[in-house]
C-alpha cells in the first residue's frame, strides 16, 4: 500500500503513519461515494422533480457528506489533511443548514450555492489530496475529485440560469461521475502499489 520511498518521505511520521491514512481516507472515501451515488439515483429517478425537491436533495445529500467529512477530519491522524477535511464538512453542513432554516432563499439561488459549494470543497479536496500524496503512492489521483468539483462549479457559474431539467441532469451526472471517482480511488488506494 505504502512504498518505503515514501514513508521516508517525512522524517518525523512514525512507522505505519502513511497505512493509516490510506485506510481512513479509503473509508471516507467509501462512504463519501456511497452518498453521492444514492443523491444521483434520486435525482435521476424522482418523479417529476422540482427546484424545490431538488434544493431538498441537495441540503440532505450536503448534510451527509458534510457530516462524513468532519467524521474523518475528527478521526483521522493525517495532520492537515484533516482541516481540509474540516472546511469540506462545514461547506456542507452550511448547504443542509441553509436548506433546513431558508428553503425559499436556497430555491431561489440554488445553482449559485451548488456553484459555489462545488467550487470551494474542490479546492479544498486539491489541497486535502496535496497532504495525503506526501504519504502515499497515486496519492495524486485524490485530486481528479477536487478538479471534477471546480469544473462542475464552473459549469454551474458560466450558465448560471438552466433549464429545470437541464440542472437536474447536470446535478445528477455529476453526483454520479464524483461518487464513482470517490468508489474507485477508494479501491485503487487499497490496492498494492
Amino acid at each position: 500500500m505504502v512504498d518505503e520511498r515514501t514513508r521516508g518521505r517525512a522524517a518525523t511520521e512514525p512507522p505505519g503513519r502513511g497505512e493509516t491514512a490510506v485506510s481512513d481516507h479509503r473509508s471516507l472515501l467509501l462512504l463519501r461515494g456511497g452518498a453521492a451515488l444514492l443523491f444521483a439515483f434520486l435525482v435521476f429517478f424522482w418523479p417529476r422533480l422540482t427546484v424545490t425537491g431538488l434544493a431538498v436533495l441537495w441540503g440532505g445529500y450536503s448534510l451527509v457528506d458534510g457530516t462524513l467529512a468532519l467524521t474523518g477530519a475528527t478521526l483521522a491522524r493525517s495532520g492537515s489533511a484533516r482541516i481540509g477535511l474540516a472546511l469540506i464538512g462545514v461547506a456542507g453542513l452550511a448547504c443542509a443548514a441553509g436548506t433546513l432554516f431558508a428553503l425559499d432563499v436556497v430555491v431561489g439561488h440554488l445553482v449559485g450555492i451548488i456553484a459555489i459549494w462545488a467550487i470551494s470543497t474542490g479546492a479544498m479536496q486539491l489541497w486535502a489530496a496535496r497532504e495525503v500524496s506526501k504519504m502515499v503512492d497515486r496519492g495524486w489521483v485524490l485530486a481528479l475529485d477536487g478538479l471534477g468539483a471546480i469544473l462542475f462549479g464552473l459549469a454551474l457559474a458560466l450558465w448560471p440560469d438552466p433549464e429545470m431539467q437541464a440542472l437536474v441532469w447536470l446535478t445528477g451526472w455529476f453526483a454520479l461521475a464524483l461518487g464513482s471517482l470517490f468508489s474507485s480511488i477508494a479501491i485503487w488506494l487499497g490496492r498494492p502499489g
